[in-house]
């Protein structure tokens, strides 16, 4: 007989994804200042969406978004792909016991293409953890407007313990 999962098998407990979006939209007081909205934590991806506002102009001649906040963005969900990687395999811990394994997380290193000016109301920004050691992490990362045209993409490392 086959015992149904304590959790989507695809996903995490509501509690553990609870948890990750209070991190990362308000405990990081920087990404409140983003906007930085999460819309999706899977251990195979993340999502995100950044509503354009004044505050985040970095040319004030064509609109276009700061390539800071680009930047900030972007590591911002490559550091939140990595969490959601650690957490998809200790799905054996609690989820309070799985968020204590985030303490020492970091960014090593950050590279930003900026392949189109950032115009548009909304963005998405997406993240995908492309390999998880015991030591460090690599990310993609992409930037999009909200006609999935591709603006900016990124790479990073990040320390994980």
């Amino acid at each position: 007989m086959k015992h149904p999962a304590p959790f989507p098998a695809t996903g995490f407990e509501p509690e553990f994804i609870a948890a990750l979006k209070d991190i990362f939209e308000d405990k990081i007081a920087f990404n409140r200042v983003l906007g930085l909205e999460i819309t999706q934590i899977a251990p195979e991806r993340v999502t995100a969406r950044i509503a354009m506002k004044p505050e985040l102009i970095g040319h004030y001649g064509h609109q276009r978004i700061h390539g800071g906040v680009i930047s900030a963005g972007l590591d911002a969900m490559g550091g939140l792909a990595v969490m959601a990687a650690i957490g998809a395999r200790h799905m054996d811990e609690a989820p309070l016991q799985r968020l204590q394994r985030f303490a020492k997380l970091g960014t090593i290193d950050l590279r930003v293409d900026y392949l189109r000016p950032g115009v548009g109301e909304a963005f998405e920004l997406r993240a995908e953890v492309l390999r998880l050691g015991s030591r460090v992490a690599s990310t993609r990362m992409e930037f999009l407007d909200s006609q999935g045209k591709l603006l900016s993409s990124a790479a990073a490392a990040y320390i994980v313990s």
